[in-house]
Formats: C-alpha cells, structure tokens, sequence
C-alpha cells in the first residue's frame, strides 16, 4: 500500500503511511489505516480527492495495472 499511494499522482504528495490495523486468516480480511498530510481544508479538496471511493478506486486500479 505505500508504495501504491506514495507513486500516486493524485495522492502521492499527500500520502504519510499505511498501517495493518487488524488481519483475519479466516475470512481473508485486512483493515488499514491511511494517513494522510493535508492541505487546509477546502470543501472540494476534501469531497473530491479525500473520498473513499476515490482513495479505494486508485488501489483497484493499481491492481488492474498489475494485471
């Protein structure tokens, strides 16, 4: 995960570190924490660039490159 935020265009100068909050061998789960260094906050800088969806889409499309 630092790696694919770090090289990041969009997130990249934002990006601080990744961190394994917990990890379940049953079901396969992982849950993370990102940490990010941001501007002062702007409505659009934070509902646009901070969204989940967006920060979760930069990681699937970094597993679709991979692919």
């Amino acid at each position: 995960l630092t790696e694919v935020y770090s090289s990041s265009p969009a997130l990249g100068r934002y990006f601080r570190s990744a961190q394994v909050v917990s990890f379940s061998n049953e079901s396969s789960t992982v849950i993370y924490q990102l940490v990010f260094s941001v501007p002062p906050s702007t409505e659009g800088f934070m509902k646009n660039t901070m969204n989940p969806d967006f920060i979760r889409n930069i990681l699937r499309q970094n597993i679709y490159d991979e692919d």
